[in-house]
């Protein structure tokens, strides 16, 4: 399946949020290897957020490798491989936030990158596939506590 970022997203638990949700629309990427939506609409209650204006965005984007790489060819004596590139994927979220009263937003930018070692896509992709199942149950599990966090600063 391919990516595609879903018209509407159900957020997860955030201090002072009742039932946040988020729908979006297709926009364009940055970058030709790349999918982005723009959030043109909240649900649930959310005082105070603001959804996607040119100045003030509120975009998610994936991006995948332009040019994909294979893993080469082993040490003929030793079978070992000298190096193994990785395929590198990311998700980005940019977000306008306001930093004083009379000031325009400024951009905040949260950015979750995926190294792949090529090989493991084909060689053990159960694993990759748990790695990412885990990532994601792993930041939805604790996505009230990154927000305070990033709020408070306390761990």
């Amino acid at each position: 399946m391919s990516i595609s970022i879903p018209a509407s997203i159900t957020g997860g638990t955030q201090t002072g949020f009742t039932t946040p949700g988020y729908t979006t629309t297709v926009d364009v990427a940055s970058d030709v290897n790349g999918k982005q939506n723009a959030v043109t609409a909240l649900t649930g209650t959310q005082t105070g957020v603001r959804s996607h204006a040119i100045s003030d965005p509120f975009t998610l984007a994936y991006y995948r490798p332009k040019n994909p790489r294979t893993l080469g060819n082993p040490n003929p004596v030793t079978g070992k491989y000298a190096s193994v590139p990785k395929n590198t994927h990311s998700f980005t979220v940019t977000k306008g936030v306001n930093i004083a009263a009379n000031n325009v937003p400024e951009v905040m930018s949260a950015r979750l990158e995926i190294r792949v070692p090529a090989g493991s896509d084909s060689y053990d992709a159960a694993n990759v596939r748990a790695a990412i199942s885990a990532l994601i149950g792993a930041l939805n599990s604790m996505s009230a506590g990154i927000g305070d966090t990033l709020v408070t600063g306390v761990m």
